[in-house]
């Protein structure tokens, strides 16, 4: 399992069933919300943040431009250290390199940092089909884990549960892992954190092997660096024997310095923390200093072939701040499930279709579980055009065309349901492209627009209707209205420049046309009457 959760629906189907759940929509309003507004304080204190979020793109895109050289030094750096390195080309192989590294300690448990890679690759699964018992540290993916639940958020995994969920799950699940709950747990945050505490202490001071990601990975030296806020990250870094770290190929960058960049802008933009509170940091391995045993496993799974697509590397900048995810209006209102994948929200509509490919009904739908407000892109600390390249999709998922899948370069047809469309926009720009071709197709659709449906059939047009109306097809088509309006102004014209040679001549005619109309009429202001056209056209007759 690599991208996206098995079993799910598309977007719009699992959508419209989350939006029906009031609690849950209040559940992440008020925590969104929130977040949103500690962030807006703690990056208005910084006078320099649009050259700090420009230094940032800019790292990232540097070393994405170099990232074979930049790998390697990596690697060179970690082994020297004491560390081993692991290449793996996709999820699958990314598990088996991690479980076969387990089974070779002869322990059966794992102790686990919150990591975004290891849901990607689907490890835990991986890991209980061969035996191995992983147990989550962080306490939003603990809360997850005893729910049996799948994370809703990359920052706060347990955003859409509240605190009486919470206190349930708790009190009905903590004893099936280990240590139990309290007794008469409390909803209040102190006894919850209290109660999870002394549950992930006995796993900490057991525990053999440990399994962790990476926020960043310094190439020069080979150190690795993980950011967290409870501390429990750096118990599973620096007791257990063994360490593990799973990291995509993107989480590399050259240099110390440029990570004093990633230090200011990502605590700031994910928990809206001046200084992130933990940030361990570790290179290789030290004699009676934490882990004796370090395994490095790099992991592709279409990180290359985003590489290759040169808009949608873009999103291969991400360092996983969720900040797109606060902000953004459909993100808000379904919640992370809907995505079906473990990167919810505009960053995860853009990355997982370019990891995953656009093969299957889900991820062909990701790209349109967006309303293209640009405010993700506004508060993207390493300024990722989301709307951009979700664009970008779009066109590929309905145009199909040429891409990169698996390192081999291939064009790709369009995705089903949306062939209907395809066809529909090539038809429409061959008749845009032929005068005589969109005369008669307009002069067709104004005189059977009484007979046009409201609800046309078929799937497709049934999506594009179902929060809007179809367009009304007017009575005449443009060019009929041109013609008559030309006419319109035109008749108006003449009079005004007759008008000027009537009322000069008429002095000089003025005996004769006495005689011949009595009376002469006014000259109203577009033009003469009708009644004075008409006597002047006798006149002229006579």
């Amino acid at each position: 399992m690599s991208g996206t959760y098995l079993g799910l629906p598309s977007f719009p189907a699992a959508a419209r069933e989350a939006t029906r759940d009031g609690q849950l929509r209040a559940n992440l309003r008020h925590a969104t919300h929130t977040i949103r507004s500690k962030r807006a304080t703690a990056i208005s204190e910084l006078t320099d943040w649009p050259q700090l979020r420009a230094a940032g793109a800019a790292i990232k895109d540097h070393t994405l431009r170099h990232l074979d050289h930049y790998l390697l030094q990596l690697e060179e750096a970690v082994t020297a250290a004491g560390g081993t390195v692991h290449w793996a080309t996709d999820a699958d192989d990314a598990n088996r390199i991690i479980t076969a590294l387990v089974h070779a300690t002869g322990h059966t448990e794992v102790v686990k940092v919150k990591s975004m890679t290891t849901q990607e690759t689907g490890l835990n699964h991986a890991l209980a089909h061969a035996g191995i018992t992983a147990y989550e540290t962080d306490l939003a993916e603990l809360i997850v884990q005893l729910g049996n639940d799948l994370p809703s958020h990359i920052l706060v995994p347990a955003i859409h549960k509240n605190r009486t969920e919470i206190r349930d799950i708790f009190t009905r699940e903590m004893t099936h892992w280990g240590r139990p709950a309290p007794d008469n747990l409390t909803d209040n945050p102190t006894d919850l954190a209290e109660a999870a505490r002394l549950h992930l202490r006995e796993k900490f001071l057991t525990a053999k092997v440990a399994i962790s990601g990476a926020n960043f990975m310094i190439a020069e030296t080979g150190t690795l660096a993980v950011l967290e806020s409870e501390g429990n990250g750096r118990m599973c870094l620096t007791l257990p024997d063994t360490l593990i770290t799973l990291a995509g190929i993107e989480k590399v960058i050259p240099t110390w310095q440029d990570l004093e960049v990633f230090l200011q802008t990502l605590p700031r933009s994910s928990t809206a923390e001046r200084m992130n509170p933990y940030t361990t940091l570790w290179t290789g391995t030290t004699p009676h200093n934490g882990p004796r045993t370090f395994h490095l496993v790099l992991l592709d799974n279409g990180r290359t072939d985003t590489l290759a697509d040169t808009t949608g590397r873009q999103a291969l900048r991400c360092i996983r701040c969720s900040a797109c995810l606060n902000v953004c209006p459909v993100y808000e209102r379904t919640g992370g499930h809907a995505y079906g994948t473990p990167y919810p929200g505009p960053i995860g509509a853009i990355l997982t279709p370019q990891l995953h490919g656009t093969t299957t009904p889900l991820d062909a739908s990701l790209p349109y579980a967006s309303t293209l407000c640009g405010a993700c892109y506004d508060v993207c600390p390493v300024a990722i055009d989301i709307p951009d390249i979700l664009t970008h999709l779009r066109e590929r998922i309905t145009q199909g065309g040429p891409t990169t899948r698996q390192g081999q370069k291939t064009t790709i047809k369009p995705a089903k349901r949306h062939r209907l469309e395809h066809t529909t926009m090539r038809t429409t720009r061959w008749t845009l492209q032929h005068p005589t071709a969109l005369h008669h197709a307009q002069k067709l659709a104004t005189h059977t627009r009484k007979l046009h449906p409201k609800n046309p059939p078929g799937t497709t047009t049934k999506a594009w209707t179902t929060t809007r109306n179809l367009p009304q097809i007017p009575p005449t088509t443009f060019r009929q209205w041109w013609q008559q309006h030309q006419k319109q102004t035109t008749q108006p014209t003449q009079h005004t420049q007759q008008a000027p040679h009537t009322e000069k001549a008429q002095p000089a005619h003025n005996t004769e046309q006495n005689e011949l109309t009595p009376q002469t009429p006014q000259t109203p202001q577009n033009g003469k009457s009708e009644k004075g056209q008409q006597n002047e056209k006798g006149g002229r007759q006579q």
